[in-house]
């Protein structure tokens, strides 16, 4: 009596796994690009119920909690804001300047900013803000 154990090789290949893995990276990719919103600067804007969106070419001046100022993303000093403030208005003054100040500063902080701008030539202002969340 001969008996033969009969193992035959599997020759499909099984996808299953190879779907698995994807699914779970295409859930990561999703979940981890809704955290990059707003790179950069960590500020907290004042809520307001009337925003607007603007995608126009301006020039953001953010001021941080700790009265960081940032001019389009580069940190300077408040003695050096008004002479880069009037490089880059230079070709076009009517550039609409985007103040960001943190909800936290005092608003005699983000008026003496905002003087500084006017004093190097800036005609147009706006105060970004985050939307009233009810609204």
């Amino acid at each position: 009596m001969n008996i033969e154990a009969s193992r035959k090789r599997m020759i499909a290949f099984s996808t299953i796994g190879l779907t698995d893995i994807v699914l779970l990276l295409l859930i990561f990719f999703l979940l981890s690009s809704s955290f990059v919103v707003q790179p950069g600067i960590k500020i907290q804007l004042p809520r307001a119920a009337s925003g607007q969106s603007d995608d126009a070419d301006h020039i953001n001046l953010t001021i941080t909690k700790r009265e960081q100022i940032f001019l389009n993303q580069q940190q300077v000093s408040s003695a050096e804001l008004g002479t880069r403030l009037r490089q880059l208005l230079q070709d076009r003054p009517d550039r609409v300047v985007v103040i960001r100040a943190d909800k936290d500063l005092t608003l005699e902080t983000t008026v003496r900013m905002i003087d500084t701008a006017k004093l190097a030539g800036a005609e147009r202002f706006i105060i970004a803000t985050e939307p009233q969340a009810g609204l």
